[in-house]
């Protein structure tokens, strides 16, 4: 959805519009909707839809009412109704899909939250509203000095100004109730504009800011999640996730929304096991839950005194033993189901079908090549006979067997060239004729 100015420029660097959120297309913004009825036209006799959403900083979005009729489209910049003076927006969605929206969100086209829009935005209008953002983080650094000299337990995260300059917003999260009257005295006289302060939970903080999450990707919330559903550590313990407050809470500081997200599929998984507070009663002696396993349909049980030695049993096992206790009946021991399951070979290795490392790569140090030569040479020492009968290097050069006698005739010293050390040239010869003398006969046999 990125216009053309989104595409890199040289050496790979990424060129951007650099509008600062006034994007023409709306395709760099957040919490777009694509408008997959844009080249569809109206049936013949019927009128456009009258509202139009438009879009403010961070996401921020309202509908109004195009009361006058304006040729309205994605991307235009519009001069809209506020509670005093007027605000300067850009067109987010148009047609009939703000009619779904606004019965999504359950805004109804009477509600005194839909103000009007008055015109397009003309230069002045926008030459206001850029001088405006302008000022934001100026203030904002500003803002957080004069509320740490009052001492006050906030934290001014976000600041938005009007598009007229008339007011300035500023959004706040705080864990407890503060008294901000003297704050506001002295940010009217620092700033010169009509102050209001809202307060923001820490979820809509992170919404409105964006990040990037655990997974590597953009948070939700600040891409397409809307409404923020309560998360509880039971959705946790029910896919068995170690309660581990920082892999769970996200960058706001509350526990992940997408703990939510596969909680359905885990809980209709788990309609097939047992239930993890039954107990297993056998002639052995009572059996407790200890693990379980969703994925490969495995629980993990161990008796009473003996929590050192778990039992690993299929679901369907388990349901059954479950099934006789209600019966008043008893299993004779966990072992005979362990042992159906060891002889089916269900255990699962790391196998290599992609060309991937083995996941264990890095439990091992890696040992220097210097601690393998020696042991190498080690167990050579100590196992075999025929290495400790050889002779150095200097000896083993100039060893050579006699192929004839199979003895070994070398040079003890380093002179490869004394003639002390020659072979004769008759040991030659005797082998040579060695050689020939079962051919002559052959040949004498067959002349006779």
């Amino acid at each position: 959805m990125g216009c053309n100015s989104c595409s890199s420029g040289k050496n790979g660097q990424p060129k951007g519009c650099k509008n600062n959120g006034t994007c023409g297309t709306d395709g760099c913004n957040k919490l777009t909707v694509f408008d997959w009825l844009s080249n569809m036209s109206l049936p013949g006799g019927a009128t456009p839809f009258q509202y139009v959403e438009v879009r403010f900083k961070n996401g921020r979005k309202h509908f109004f009412e195009n009361s006058k009729n304006l040729s309205l489209s994605i991307g235009d910049v519009v001069a809209t109704g506020a509670a005093s003076g007027h605000d300067i927006g850009i067109v987010s969605l148009t047609g009939e899909l703000v009619k779904i929206q606004m019965k999504r969100k359950k805004v109804a086209l009477d509600s005194d939250e839909v103000k009007k829009i008055y015109r397009k935005a003309n230069q002045k209008d926008i030459d206001i509203w850029q001088n405006a953002r302008d000022r934001e983080k100026a203030i904002q650094v500003r803002s957080r000095e004069i509320a740490i000299r009052l001492q006050l337990k906030m934290k001014i995260s976000d600041i938005e100004f009007q598009g007229d300059g008339s007011k300035c917003t500023f959004y706040y999260t705080a864990e407890e109730r503060v008294d901000f009257r003297q704050l506001i005295k002295e940010f009217a006289q620092e700033f010169n504009t009509k102050i209001e302060m809202r307060q923001i939970g820490f979820r809509q903080e992170a919404a409105r800011l964006g990040g990037i999450g655990s997974c590597g990707r953009e948070l939700c919330c600040s891409t397409w999640l809307t409404d923020f559903r309560s998360v509880n550590t039971s959705a946790a313990r029910y896919q068995q996730l170690s309660l581990n407050p920082q892999k769970l809470a996200g960058q706001c500081g509350k526990l992940k929304c997408c703990l939510n997200y596969e909680l359905d599929a885990y809980l209709e998984a788990l309609q097939s096991f047992p239930k993890t507070d039954v107990k297993l009663i056998t002639e052995k002696g009572t059996a407790v839950f200890q693990k379980i396993d969703i994925f490969q349909g495995y629980l993990w049980y161990a008796y009473e005194g003996e929590w050192m030695n778990w039992f690993k049993i299929s679901a369907a096992d388990a349901s059954e033993i479950v099934a006789f206790n209600k019966e008043g009946k008893k299993v004779a021991s966990l072992e005979e189901y362990t042992l159906e399951l060891e002889i089916e070979g269900t255990k699962t290795e790391f196998e290599d079908v992609v060309g991937q490392d083995s996941l264990t790569r890095f439990d091992k140090p890696k040992r220097s090549r210097r601690k393998q030569n020696k042991r190498k040479a080690g167990t050579a020492k100590s196992g075999d006979t025929k290495t400790e009968r050889r002779k150095p290097r200097q000896n083993r050069k100039n060893t050579k067997t006699n192929t004839a006698t199979g003895q070994k005739t070398g040079n003890p010293t380093n002179k490869p060239n004394s003639q002390k050390n020659r072979r004769p040239k008759n040991n030659n010869t005797q082998q040579q004729s060695s050689k020939r003398r079962p051919q002559t006969k052959r040949n004498d046999t067959k002349k006779s």
